[in-house]
C-alpha cells in the first residue's frame, strides 16, 4: 500500500479500526489507492456515522424522551 494512503488511514482511528475489522480493504487499497473515498464511505456506513444514521439516532432519542415524559405524567395524575 502506498505510504501516503497508510499515513492518511493512520491519522484517523476509525479508519484504522475499520481496516483491521474489514481486511479486504487492505487488498483493494493496495491495488487501487483511488478507492480511498469509497473506503471512507464504507467506514461511515459500517460505524453508522452517516447523516441518515445520525438523524435516526436523534429521532430515537426524541421518541424515548417523549415516552418517558408521558410515563411520568401518567404516574403523577
Amino acid at each position: 500500500m502506498r505510504p501516503e494512503v497508510i499515513e492518511y488511514i493512520n491519522s484517523d482511528n476509525d479508519l484504522k479500526r475499520f481496516l483491521v475489522e474489514q481486511p479486504i480493504w487492505y487488498r483493494i487499497l493496495s491495488r487501487n489507492p483511488g478507492e480511498l473515498e469509497q473506503f471512507e464511505i464504507a467506514s461511515l456506513h459500517y460505524f453508522k456515522q452517516t447523516i441518515p444514521h445520525k438523524v435516526e439516532k436523534f429521532s430515537n432519542g426524541i421518541q424515548m424522551a417523549s415516552m418517558m415524559m408521558h410515563m411520568f405524567q401518567n404516574m403523577k395524575g
